[in-house]
């Protein structure tokens, strides 16, 4: 049984992938520009930094944090089990050739940010299929400056 629901959350997470949009392995092209930084937070009210390398997703980013648009608001993307430079608080991060926004997703990638930290470890089983991660909660504060 448990066999059968991770099988079926799998699915669940490609679906959700392919309705979003968000590519597995896009590469940076010579048309990217520089990667962009912004924080997000979610219902917990802790914060991490994600980063963008393609321009139509650093422009949403940028519209959302300035409130020239309120669509597409939340993160969706499949999350690396190790820290990243520009976000050392924690031990994960978003793949930035992953990383898209919707407006509504499957309750399987749904987590906070601490509950994935707690339970990194079972991450890509039964809990968040594929790495596929979707705070429903989260929305992007502002733009920052890598550390």
């Amino acid at each position: 049984m448990r066999r059968s629901f991770a099988k079926l959350g799998a699915l669940a997470a490609g679906l959700l992938m392919a309705v979003t949009g968000a590519a597995t392995s896009a590469p940076v092209t010579a048309e990217a520009a520089d990667p962009a930084y912004f924080e997000f937070t979610d219902i917990t009210r802790e914060r991490a930094v994600v980063r963008l390398d393609d321009p139509e997703k650093i422009a949403h980013a940028r519209a959302l944090v300035n409130g020239e648009t309120t669509e597409r608001p939340h993160l969706v993307g499949r999350i690396a089990k190790s820290q990243a430079a520009y976000n050392p608080r924690w031990s994960f991060h978003f793949r930035p050739e992953t990383v898209d926004f919707f407006d509504v997703a499957i309750e399987v990638c749904d987590a906070t940010l601490p509950y994935v930290e707690d339970h990194l470890d079972e991450a890509g089983g039964a809990f968040l299929p594929g790495l596929v991660y979707c705070p429903w909660t989260s929305r992007l504060t502002r733009e920052v400056t890598p550390r």
